[in-house]
Formats: C-alpha cells, sequence, structure tokens
C-alpha cells in the first residue's frame, strides 16, 4: 500500500458553519431504496433538516439530486437493469415530476421553498447559456429558495451528457460561485486503497491539492477499466477546486450526514487555494479570447475600481460583433485596457443604450433587460 502523499495532519480540517454557498450532492443510491424504487423518506427527512438548518444559518443552499430515472422506472413497470436511451428518456420524463414534488414538499414542511432546475452539458459549457443558467441561480437564491438540480436526461444522449452527477454537481458549484461543495457517497470519502480489500488502507482526512499520486488513489488517470466511483468524485474535486471551492466527501448513507460532517465525522475534505471570485476573475482576464472592446469615460473608469457594475450611462462606444455573454475588453478614455468582462447584451443592443440611464433600457429595448452592461461580478480589473 504506498504512503499517503505527505504529511497532511497539521492542516485544520474547515468548518461547515463558515461556508456561505454550499452545493450538497444527492446520489439515486442514497435517496431511493433499489428493493422498492421508493424514496427513502425517513433519511430525506433528516438530510432536509440537516440542510434547512444551514439555511436558517444564513447559507445558500444548493441541491444537485439524482433519482429521476430510478422512480420514473418503477412507476411505468420497466425492468432493472441499463435501460434503452428512449425508455431512460421516457423513466426521467414521469420520475422528474416524482423527484420536484418530493423535495418540495420536505422541504416545504421545514419552511423552506424548493425550485427544479433541469441542465443540460450545454447550460454549463456555452457562455450564453450558462449566463442564464447562472442569473436563475443567482436570482432563487437571493430569493432565499433552495434550488434542486438535476440532468435533464429526458433530452440528454450519450454523445452530449455529464453520465455521472458528480461533475454536474462541481459544474454547478463554479457556476454558482459556491465555497463549498458536498459530494454525499456510499463511502467515508478516499483512501490510500480500496478499503474493502485492503484492511491496511488509510482515509485521507484532509487533501491541500489533487495530486497525480492521488488521482492513482482514485484508479487512475486514465485508465479505461476506472469509470464511475471515486474517479468521478476526485475529478469533480479538479473542477471544483479550480473554481474557489472546497469540495468534501463523506457517507450519505448516516441519518444527518451533514450534522455528522459539522461534528468532525470521518471524511475527506480537498482544499483550494483560491476563492470563487478571484478563480473566476482569473478565468475571465486569462482563459476568454475577447470578441469586442467597450469603451468607458472617466466617471465609470472610477466607479469600477470602487466596485461598481458598469452601467450604460458610463460606456462612450463599442466595437466588434459580440453576443450576450462573450468576453470583451474594457478601455478607459486614454484606449488603456483596465479589465476585461463578460456583456449582458449583444452587440446591436448594447448600442441601443449606451450613454444612457438604466431606467431608459426597456423603453429603448422594448424589454426589461440587466441594469449593466457588465456586472461586476463578472469583471476582471487590472489589479485584480
Amino acid at each position: 500500500m504506498p504512503p499517503p502523499p505527505t504529511d497532511w495532519s497539521s492542516v485544520q480540517r474547515p468548518k461547515l458553519a463558515s461556508f456561505r454557498r454550499i452545493v450538497v450532492k444527492v446520489g439515486s443510491s442514497l435517496l431511493v431504496d433499489p428493493r422498492e424504487a421508493k424514496v427513502k423518506r425517513e433519511w430525506l427527512a433528516r438530510l432536509a433538516g440537516d440542510l434547512a438548518s444551514l439555511h436558517r444559518l444564513g447559507a445558500d443552499v444548493l441541491v444537485v439530486s439524482s433519482g429521476a430515472v430510478a422512480l420514473g422506472r418503477s412507476v411505468l413497470g420497466l425492468p432493472s437493469g441499463p435501460l434503452p436511451l428512449e425508455d431512460s428518456q421516457a423513466a426521467a420524463a414521469v420520475g422528474q415530476i416524482a423527484l420536484a414534488r418530493i423535495w418540495a414538499e420536505t422541504l416545504g414542511e421545514l419552511g423552506v421553498t424548493a425550485g427544479q432546475i433541469l441542465v443540460t452539458f450545454g447550460d454549463t459549457e456555452e457562455r450564453r447559456r450558462y449566463l442564464y443558467a447562472r442569473e436563475c441561480l443567482t436570482r432563487l437564491l437571493a430569493l432565499r429558495a433552495v434550488p434542486v438540480i438535476n440532468e435533464n436526461d429526458t433530452v440528454a444522449t450519450s454523445e452530449i451528457r455529464y453520465g455521472d452527477n458528480d461533475r454536474l454537481a462541481a459544474r454547478v458549484a463554479t457556476m454558482a460561485s459556491a465555497d463549498l461543495l458536498v459530494l454525499l457517497s456510499d463511502v467515508d470519502g478516499l483512501y490510500t486503497a480500496p478499503p474493502a480489500s485492503n484492511p491496511d488502507a488509510k482515509l485521507l482526512e484532509i487533501v491541500p491539492r489533487v495530486t497525480a499520486e492521488v488521482e492513482a488513489m482514485a484508479g487512475g488517470a486514465a485508465s479505461q477499466f476506472s469509470r464511475g466511483g471515486m474517479r468521478t468524485k476526485i475529478e469533480a474535486a479538479k473542477i471544483a477546486t479550480t473554481g474557489g471551492a472546497h469540495m468534501v466527501i463523506a457517507d450519505g448513507r448516516v441519518e444527518a450526514p451533514l450534522s455528522r460532517i459539522a461534528a468532525g465525522g470521518p471524511c475527506s475534505w480537498f482544499l483550494t487555494p483560491s476563492t470563487p471570485v478571484t478563480a473566476r476573475k482569473k478565468w475571465i482576464a486569462g482563459s476568454l479570447e475577447p470578441k469586442g472592446v467597450v469603451h468607458v469615460d472617466e466617471g465609470a473608469e472610477r466607479a469600477l475600481f470602487s466596485g461598481k457594475s458598469l452601467l450604460p450611462a458610463g460606456v462612450t462606444a463599442l466595437e466588434g460583433g459580440f453576443a450576450r455573454g462573450d468576453c470583451v475588453v474594457i478601455r478607459n478614455p486614454s484606449g488603456g485596457e483596465i479589465g476585461r468582462g463578460l456583456v449582458t447584451y449583444d452587440a446591436l443592443d448594447a448600442a441601443r443604450i449606451i450613454g444612457r440611464s438604466s431606467r431608459d433600457i426597456e423603453g429603448l429595448l422594448g424589454f426589461k433587460g440587466p441594469d449593466e452592461i457588465i456586472h461586476r461580478d463578472d469583471m476582471a480589473l487590472a489589479g485584480d
């Protein structure tokens, strides 16, 4: 058995109550009893109690939940085992209604409003759709609702889907600027070797970074036989920590699994050196190709560096045929680049509102769009 990659015992584990925005991933095997194909109501009630407690403490809470296909196949009388694509889509269509109702009822009994969001691979990978999905999540959280998110299996195909909710949850955590992702699993966390076959395997309680050695413990970084299981969780850890979120893997089969994490129970914490804000700014500044230029006046330049969004009134000129969600360069009156950001309007609509008050947007465009050309959360300025 290989030793742990290094001595991380001195690193202190984070406290669950310290996080402001938390994504919790719940798998089908935890939520649905495989023998009866019914939701484990008592277990879900205890988990919902944990979620409601975090919600009452002021945290934003999001849930990525599997279970639609498992519930739907039972209702439709479909056999166990792998399903043809069309049967899987049909099961998801039926099961998604039941799944949404169960979450809404369980959280509603605790005074928490649930909202359902179904996403596809393109919603988190294409910037324009990503921006719409992000805005929906942001608004639901501002209204103190708990988004319950799942992959839209009714339209997803094997070629354009995630296929596992570990990576989907990591993408959602990044999209929502969450600072913690919790993967509830059927194991306590990452071990140095498979604990079922190696009695000397040790649980890694702290993983400061995902290294090649850590990937090897999950079955290797490129083995054709290593699909699903711990490997997808390590891939999720890479996505989440790169996006500025800590991640924790914990056994979800116990009652009140989040309370167990908070009490110091066994689990594996994957740490990030960043924050969601700094990671997002780094992505905007260095990873996206600009599609245009936005010129601003001196007043807007001062406002941007004081932490404000870029409003139409402060924009003097535009360049390029950019689309909503594209990255653009921001230039000051001297022509110097002072930052980059994601625009909230297409170039044609933006051209009609620049230099005008945000109050005039609806009258000029015929619809009520965002008040800003670039939101402060979607902007990276020089010196950030």
